[in-house]
C-alpha cells in the first residue's frame, strides 16, 4: 500500500526545497538585474570568506555543504573572476586557503543589500513571530538529524 499521508505540499522537506529554491532563483535575477556576474552558489563562497577571510577549501565545504569536487570548481572560478586567490597553508603544504580579493571585498555590501532585497520580497506578509517559529523549527529538524547517534 502506497503512503498516501506523504502529499508533496505536506512534506517539510519539499516545501523547503521548493521555498530555498525560489529565493535563489529569485537572488539570482537580483544580481543579473543588478549588473553581477556571479552565482548564488559563488556568493555563498564568498560570504562566508566575508565572515572569516582565509578558510581552508576544506571549511568551505563544511560551512557550505558541498563536496570536494564542488568547492574546487567554485574556487577555480572565483579566482576566474579575480574575487579569490588560492594560497598553500603556511602551516600545511598539503591545505589551500581561501582569501578574498579586493575585488570581493568591494562586492560584499551591494550583494548583502541584494539578499536582504531578496528576503524582503520573499517575507511579503509574514509575521516575524511566524518567522522566527519557522526558523526555530528547521534549527530542531536540523539538530534532530545531525545529532550524533548514542
Amino acid at each position: 500500500m502506497a503512503n498516501s499521508h506523504f502529499k508533496r505540499g505536506e512534506l517539510y522537506s519539499v516545501i523547503n526545497a521548493m521555498a530555498a529554491a525560489a529565493v535563489a532563483r529569485r537572488m539570482q535575477k537580483n544580481f543579473r538585474d543588478a549588473g553581477l556576474d556571479i552565482t548564488i552558489e559563488q556568493w555563498s563562497v564568498l560570504y562566508h570568506l566575508w565572515k572569516e577571510d582565509g578558510l581552508s577549501q576544506q571549511d568551505l565545504c563544511n560551512r557550505t555543504f558541498r563536496d570536494k569536487p564542488s568547492i574546487t570548481r567554485l574556487i577555480d572560478n572565483l579566482e576566474k573572476l579575480k574575487l579569490v586567490k588560492r594560497t598553500t597553508s603556511k602551516y600545511d603544504k598539503r591545505k589551500n586557503q581561501i582569501y578574498l580579493t579586493d575585488s570581493a571585498k568591494d562586492l560584499q555590501q551591494h550583494t548583502i543589500d541584494l539578499a536582504n532585497k531578496t528576503m524582503d520580497e520573499a517575507l511579503v506578509g509574514i509575521a516575524k513571530d511566524e518567522i522566527e517559529t519557522v526558523k526555530i523549527v528547521l534549527q530542531k529538524v536540523y539538530d534532530n538529524l545531525n545529532a550524533e547517534v548514542k
